[in-house]
């Protein structure tokens, strides 16, 4: 009966939790409005990269008008999903100006690397946080990088906070220190997120060691 109780209380405390404390990356697969709505993130696709190429990689983002044609483009390590009403592809190497007949939105790097050695993976989340909405505390086993379509971003991490604004913005964030990613301003923030991460290591690792100084914005 006492355990009965104790899981009943665990699961109301679950419930009561604000929105902010489960908005979280997560590698839950999207299904349905899952990454459209407010709510946490999910994984919209995970794509096996391999050996990275050598010299300053980039993530390169493309809108195209359709599936077919932003697979027939794709090159390699390049990733086609459909997301926020679009086709897009997801490309990983150097700066490119074009990539078949897609909308060329943005190169978002270098991509601070620790180290480029063994197989990698590639996930991409994408989110939907109202204002004032956070992910938890959390880590990564390789850099994360940021690309918002709409909306304010900040990224606090104990060496500081990063801010970002408008469609089109990014951010990133290197291998290791703990973070918390807050949307900010006015509007409804949604994008996509990329880990990079050795292959042999969890992308993701929530973390109660380090306290966030409440450093974004209070808008």
């Amino acid at each position: 009966m006492l355990k009965s109780l104790q899981a009943a209380f665990a699961l109301l405390t679950l419930l009561a939790m604000p929105i902010a404390a489960q908005a979280q990356a997560t590698s839950r697969q999207c299904s349905g409005q899952a990454g459209e709505v407010p709510g946490p993130a999910c994984l919209v696709t995970r794509t096996e990269i391999g050996t990275l190429p050598q010299g300053p990689l980039y993530w390169g983002i493309y809108s195209f008008a359709d599936v077919a044609t932003a697979e027939r483009a794709k090159p390699l390590r390049g990733t086609v999903t459909e997301a926020f009403g679009k086709v897009w592809l997801f490309t990983l190497g150097p700066k490119t100006d074009s990539v078949g007949e897609g909308q060329h939105l943005a190169d978002i790097g270098p991509i601070p690397l620790a180290e480029a050695q063994g197989s990698f993976s590639a996930e991409y989340l994408k989110s939907t946080f109202t204002p004032g909405m956070t992910a938890p505390v959390h880590v990564h086993s390789g850099p994360e990088a940021f690309y918002a379509i709409s909306g304010a971003s900040c990224l606090e991490m104990p060496d500081g906070a990063q801010v970002a604004r408008g469609a089109g913005h990014s951010l990133m964030v290197r291998q290791g220190p703990p973070m918390l990613l807050m949307a900010i301003g006015k509007e409804t923030r949604q994008g996509f997120a990329l880990i990079l991460h050795n292959a042999t290591h969890p992308p993701t690792t929530l973390t109660t060691a380090w306290t966030p100084k409440g450093l974004c914005p209070k808008e």
